[in-house]
């Protein structure tokens, strides 16, 4: 089996920089040229997305045909992989001075993607797609993105919060891409939406299962990871209005 060894480096890691995953390319990532679907299927895709946050503040859409099978598994071998080379951190809360690991709000491990593999060049590209229309439909200013894997395992959780404190420029969208194969019902694990307006009402349970995504606003859509019967594999992504990374 044709393979290609790549290498998982993040700056906040300690094992990371030494990780190396080994799987199999060539032919599995034949469809990784998605993004570059014709344009009218972009704008209208894009359209859609837009609308929803502009009325609601939140959607949920299974972008399984726009990404891909092969990108989508290859994106799943890679947190896979990183979990069992145990290169995965536990998550804390806030950031720089104020980040600190608090197992009672949040118990996920993650791992920042740098775009360095082909299959987190591939997702960037789509990322990229996402935030030029959704500045040319909502004028939000987003001037970057970041990223990172999370994995929870059976029991963990993360309770309810915002992504981004109001007033900060910072987080701006937020999006999760869910990467688990046969999810059911009983497995658990959904993202809970609660209402931007009325914060007692859920408005939206959703299904960590492969290819969906979750899209929200960073800073009024308050939301909670409930916990899972088995190991819960996801990526996180931010849109971002600044231009220089604060310190995680």
């Amino acid at each position: 089996m044709a393979g290609e060894i790549v290498t998982a480096i993040d700056a906040g890691l300690d094992k990371a920089e030494a990780c190396v995953i080994e799987q199999a390319i060539g032919a599995r990532f034949a469809g990784l040229d998605a993004v570059s679907d014709p344009e009218p299927q972009v704008d209208c895709w894009l359209d859609s997305l837009a609308d929803a946050l502009a009325e609601h503040g939140w959607t949920t859409l299974d972008v399984s045909d726009r990404l891909g099978r092969p990108l989508l598994h290859a994106l799943a071998s890679e947190v896979e992989a990183l979990e069992r080379a145990d290169a995965l951190k536990k998550a804390g809360v806030g950031r720089g001075a104020d980040h600190v690991q608090d197992r009672s709000i949040r118990r996920d491990k993650i791992a920042w993607l740098q775009g360095i593999t082909e299959p987190q060049k591939a997702l960037f590209e789509h990322f990229d797609a996402i935030r030029a229309g959704l500045n040319r439909r909502l004028f939000l200013g987003l001037k970057r993105f970041e990223t990172h894997y999370a994995t929870f395992r059976s029991g963990d959780f993360y309770r309810r919060h915002l992504d981004s404190f109001q007033g900060r420029s910072s987080r701006v969208v937020s999006l999760v891409l869910y990467l688990n194969d046969n999810w059911r019902p009983e497995d658990g694990g959904e993202l809970r939406i609660f209402n931007r307006e009325s914060e007692r009402e859920v408005c939206g349970l959703v299904l960590p299962e492969m290819g969906r995504v979750a899209v929200f606003l960073s800073e009024e859509v308050p939301h909670e990871v409930l916990p899972a019967n088995r190991t819960r594999y996801s990526l996180a992504c931010w849109f971002r209005q600044d231009e220089v990374p604060l310190p995680l």
